[in-house]
This record gives C-alpha cells, sequence and structure tokens, in this order.
C-alpha cells in the first residue's frame, strides 16, 4: 500500500494593521534635524540676526550705497575665506595668508615699476610667487609631518621680514611706488578693481568675483571626485590613503588655492590704491579664519562648506560697516568679532552634537 504526501500550500500572512516597525537604521530623521546637519544653517541665521539688527541700529545701512560698501568690505574678506575654509576642511589651516597677500602684491608692483615692464608681467609672476609659497606649505608639511600651525607660523615670519626688508631695500620706504601710469594698468584695473553701476548704485567688481568663487568652490566640494577628496583627507588621512585617496596631492593643492586667492586679493589691493604698505597683512588670516569658523567649518576637518563662509565674511562685512553706520566707537569692532566667533564655535558644537545625535 502506497502513501501519497501532500504538501500543504504556503500562505502568506499579510502584516497586521497598525505602525510599521523599524530597526532604527532606516528611521527617517526629522527635517529639523536633516537641515540643522547643514553647517551653513547656523551661519545664515546669524547673518540675518546682524543685518536686522543693524537695520534699525544703524539706519544709512538701509542705503543702496551703504549696503554696496558692506558687500565690498565682505567681498574682500570672503574671497580669502573661501580657500582657507577649503583648506579647513581638508583639515590644515594657513597663518601665512594674511601676509602672503601683500607678498603677492608687492611682487607684482615692484617688478613691474623697478624694471619698467607691463603691469602684466608682474601679475603673471606674483601668481607663480603666490603659488609657490602655497605648494611649499604643502610640500614642508607632508614631507614632515609637523604641523600645520608651525609650518605656517614660520612662513607668516619669512614672509612677514622679507616684505619689509625687501622693500626698503628696492624702494628705499616701507611703500611701494605708484603704478598707476604704467602699460597695461587700465587693463588689470578692469578686472581686479573695476567699478559697475547696478539701479544707480556703485557696486564693486569683487562682489561679483566673490560670489562667482563661492559658487565654483560649491559646485567642487558637492560635485567632484576632488571635494570628496577634501571631506576624506580632512577626516582621516591614513584611511582616505587607504582607500585610494591622492592624500599628498590634495594637501598641497590646497594650499596652492590659498596662494591663488592671496594673489587675487593682493591685485585687488594694488590696482585700487596703485601701491602697496609692506607692513600690512599682519593678523589678516585670523580674520579669514575666523570668517570660516563662524561659516560652519571645524577645525578639526573634514566638516563644513564654501556657503558658511560667505555668510560668515558678511557677518564681519556687516559688523565692520555697521558700527561706523551706527556712528558707534569702530574700537568695539574687535570686541563684536570675539562674541561672533565665540558663538559661532559654541553654536557649531551644538549642531554638531545635536545632528549626529540619533
Amino acid at each position: 500500500m502506497s502513501m501519497t504526501q501532500h504538501a500543504e500550500p504556503a500562505v502568506d500572512t499579510p502584516p497586521a494593521p497598525g505602525r510599521k516597525q523599524s530597526d532604527g537604521r532606516t528611521r527617517q530623521r526629522p527635517l529639523a534635524l536633516r537641515l540643522l546637519a547643514r553647517p551653513e544653517v547656523g551661519v545664515f541665521l546669524g547673518a540675518v540676526a546682524v543685518l536686522v539688527f543693524f537695520l534699525f541700529a544703524a539706519p544709512p545701512v538701509r542705503d543702496g550705497s551703504s549696503m554696496a560698501n558692506i558687500l565690498y568690505q565682505s567681498s574682500t574678506i570672503g574671497i580669502m575665506a573661501l580657500p582657507v575654509a577649503l583648506l579647513m576642511i581638508g583639515g590644515e589651516f594657513d597663518l601665512s595668508a594674511g601676509v602672503a597677500v601683500i607678498t603677492s602684491a608687492l611682487t607684482a608692483s615692484m617688478l613691474s615699476y623697478q624694471l619698467t615692464m607691463n603691469v602684466w608681467v608682474g601679475v603673471i609672476v606674483a601668481l607663480l610667487v603666490s603659488l609657490a609659497i602655497g605648494a611649499f606649505n604643502g610640500w614642508l608639511l607632508m614631507k614632515t609631518g609637523l604641523p600645520s600651525f608651525l609650518v605656517t607660523l614660520g612662513t607668516f615670519l619669512i614672509l612677514q621680514g622679507v616684505n619689509l626688508a625687501i622693500t626698503k631695500l628696492v624702494t628705499g620706504n616701507v611703500a611701494t611706488d605708484d603704478i598707476s601710469d604704467m602699460d597695461g594698468f587700465a587693463q588689470a584695473q578692469k578686472l581686479f578693481a573695476s567699478t559697475f553701476t547696478v539701479g544707480g548704485v556703485n557696486v564693486k567688481i569683487t562682489v561679483v568675483w566673490w560670489l562667482a568663487f563661492a559658487a565654483l568652490a560649491t559646485w567642487v566640494l558637492l560635485r567632484t571626485k576632488y571635494g570628496n577628496w577634501i571631506f576624506a583627507v580632512g577626516g582621516n588621512k591614513h584611511s582616505a590613503r587607504a582607500v585610494g585617496v591622492p592624500v599628498t596631492f590634495t594637501k598641497i593643492s590646497l594650499f596652492m588655492l590659498v596662494g591663488f586667492g592671496a594673489w587675487f586679493v593682493g591685485m585687488h589691493q594694488l590696482f585700487s590704491f596703485n601701491t602697496v604698505q609692506s607692513g600690512e597683512g599682519v593678523g589678516q588670516e585670523l580674520i579669514y579664519i575666523a570668517a570660516a569658523v563662524i561659516g560652519g567649518c571645524l577645525l578639526t576637518g573634514g566638516y563644513g562648506s564654501a556657503i558658511g563662509p560667505v555668510f560668515g565674511a558678511f557677518m564681519f562685512g556687516m559688523v565692520q560697516q555697521g558700527i561706523v553706520y551706527a556712528g558707534w566707537n569702530p574700537d568695539w569692532f574687535k570686541a563684536f568679532l570675539g562674541v561672533m566667533l565665540l558663538g559661532a564655535v559654541l553654536i557649531n558644537l551644538w549642531v554638531q552634537r545635536t545632528a549626529t545625535r540619533r
């Protein structure tokens, strides 16, 4: 006698109605936390608050020409704050950025005037010198393994002394000679220091360059492989190297970007004032770093954006000019900067902890 076994058909039991179960790994975070995860959100709110404050405290700020002046002051800081921010995201910072601006301007000015050459020759040589300074900083950092603080502090002192000594040696003064009557000056001035009119308000060309560089830096960070490399080397350079990221190239190129920014701002100063004071630039590096920190970049690297430093630079320009328009003692400017910097550090710390909390 044979016995036949029949398998019972499988029955798919629908899940019981009610709340879906989640293991926590795919849970969607609230929108507020996702917004806080963006490094530029805090500084954007701070910039709006500062703007609203001075609109009431300093009525001249409401005038179009005053706002154009604020944007101009912000742009001269913001153009340098952008590459400094990228360098900080990459885990380093540059204390020589301020005097490097003056080195670039002095090189272009003295080379053009003393050798009676077209100013564009001086501009190009100044670019090469600025890139070389950045490459030297990056190369020495990677070769020795020293902290960027020590490497760039040494470069800062070298450039500060060279700026003063060579200017006195070549010109017999602490400032360069006026180059406004030299060949090529008018064309270079149009590129680096011209003014155009919008609605009857004169706007400096540096404002346009500032926003264009910010857009380019944002695209590089968010849409290119190089942007991924910047975040990777800033987060952990050893892990980045293990997965094939060219750490040495990335670090050196970031220092060279700071050199490019120093060259551009230096050219603006030269073609705005026709001459350069060799002792200037000291302390500006802290302004650039502070604008990047206020913009959401961490000193530890691996975190930040290019948009944040734009708002950080705007806050600097707003406070710097707002105090003047309000009729207050300008000595309070540094106190405001200190308060903004400490506030930004505390806010960034809170934002980071809140955004990463499960």
